[in-house]
């Protein structure tokens, strides 16, 4: 207390004014280093936000750009969405890694960590990624498109959808069948739609001593008069085989892919009816037996 009192009374500085003098020291100094952090980073954090604004304008170009581009090569109109957007995720991905780089971040390790994490969740979903490369590489190449006749899998139908993951097909039966396109690519794929009509094959046979040429007369003019045959490519009929019991004739005729089973199943029924009418007897197991006398 003495010495405070001494101290005023020497006419030293008032205390109040003392205090005042040290916070106004430190609030010079913090707004000295706000300023020298304003003029070290302040056009740095400018240029980033130019970058960005910048950048994001040209992936708008870009991507407007490719799908024009997209719909000009007819490319898949399941594909081009995808592309679209995993080709924007990448553009924006690889601007904000390099504003970030800019304004002085360390990426390395971010960029490192982006990697574990996108081989961890590779691990994970293993048997769909597959699915999924194999999807994207049916929509590219595309051995079969909505509408087909395929046979894949073990599975004959229709196409009714193909998605980057599943095909979709619609059996005769009416059945839906979902099928994972990693094991489709895999495997054998018979499109009976690629050329534009099906060839659809079928037996039947005759008795032994029967006229054959007259057989494959009939069997030809119930093909040609029908309206579900098509005449180009003609349908013709062969002998395909002698069994023991009879001889086999093949028909040979050609349909579109909706009128398949119509023309499978119907013309072998019109042929048999045709035949019949002609005289021709049904064949039926038969044995020649020879017997000698002594």
């Amino acid at each position: 207390m003495k010495s405070l009192l001494f101290f005023l009374q020497e006419g030293s500085l008032n205390p109040l004014e003392h205090v005042g003098n040290v916070a106004g020291g430190a609030g010079s100094d913090i707004l000295s280093q706000l300023k020298a952090f304003g003029w070290e980073y302040g056009p740095k954090v400018l240029g980033a936000i130019l970058t960005l604004i910048v950048g994001f304008w040209i992936i708008r170009l870009v991507m407007k750009g490719l799908g024009r581009l997209f719909e000009k090569r007819q490319l898949d109109t399941t594909l081009q969405p995808f592309l679209l957007t995993l080709i924007g995720f990448v553009l924006k991905a690889v601007l904000l890694i390099a504003i970030a780089s800019k304004l002085g971040i360390e990426t390395a390790s971010f960029v490192a960590l982006l990697g574990a994490l996108a081989f961890a969740i590779g691990m994970a979903l293993q048997g769909a990624l597959g699915n999924f490369a194999s999807g994207i590489l049916l929509l590219i190449f595309r051995p079969y498109k909505n509408g087909d006749l395929i046979e894949v899998q073990g599975e004959l139908g229709f196409v009714r959808e193909l998605s980057v993951f599943v095909t979709e097909i619609e059996t005769f039966q009416n059945k839906t069948v979902f099928i994972p396109n990693g094991p489709l690519l895999s495997g054998n794929i018979k499109n009976y739609s690629k050329i534009g009509n099906v060839r659809a094959d079928f037996n039947f046979a005759i008795r032994y001593g029967s006229d054959v040429e007259k057989a494959k007369e009939i069997a030809l003019n119930v093909l040609k008069s029908s309206p579900i045959v098509l005449q180009d490519p003609a349908p013709t009929v062969y002998v395909s085989e002698l069994t023991n019991n009879n001889i086999q004739l093949v028909a040979l005729p050609y349909t579109t892919v909706a009128d398949y089973w119509d023309v499978y199943w119907g013309m072998r029924e019109e042929i048999v009816k045709a035949l019949g009418d002609a005289g021709y007897e049904a064949p039926f197991e038969q044995r020649v037996v020879h017997m000698k006398n002594n």
